[in-house]
């Protein structure tokens, strides 16, 4: 059998010689091409990504009881009883009603023998800012 072209030619069917054409060497001597390994690559990436996910999560998760936590004392307090219009920047009490019913009070729970439930503040943005609270359980 007779050979037509040596090894080291580059021969296509459709093109003919296109050794010059190509984006590689296609010489004996020419460096290997080796494809890199980006599926290690890829797996720290995605492991990175996904801990900043985590991470982001994990903040937004705690803002969002924080947030949860301000509502509901602010529904506890702008639905209790008073009789007055509440100024912002005065720090108010919040106390149990012996009929089921929580009402606001200037009183401070020293001068006063009843059910402390918090103590707070209303702020210009019309927001009950809870200064501090004696029992968990009205939350």
């Amino acid at each position: 059998m007779e050979k037509d072209k040596p090894d080291n030619v580059v021969f296509s069917e459709g093109q003919g010689y296109n050794a010059n054409i190509l984006p590689y060497s296609t010489n004996v001597g020419a460096p290997i091409i080796k494809m890199d390994d980006v599926v290690s690559w890829k797996s720290r990436g995605i492991s990175a990504v996904n801990k900043q996910f985590e991470n982001k999560f994990n903040e937004l998760k705690i803002q969002y009881e924080n947030l949860m936590k301000e509502y509901e004392w602010n529904e506890l307090v702008y639905h209790a009883k008073y009789s007055f219009e509440p100024v912002i920047g005065e720090i108010y009490h919040l106390y149990a009603g012996d009929d089921g019913n929580n009402f606001l009070s200037l009183i401070s729970p020293l001068e006063w023998n009843k059910e402390h439930i918090g103590t707070f503040q209303l702020n210009s943005d019309k927001k009950w800012v809870l200064l501090n609270h004696i029992d968990h359980k009205f939350v």
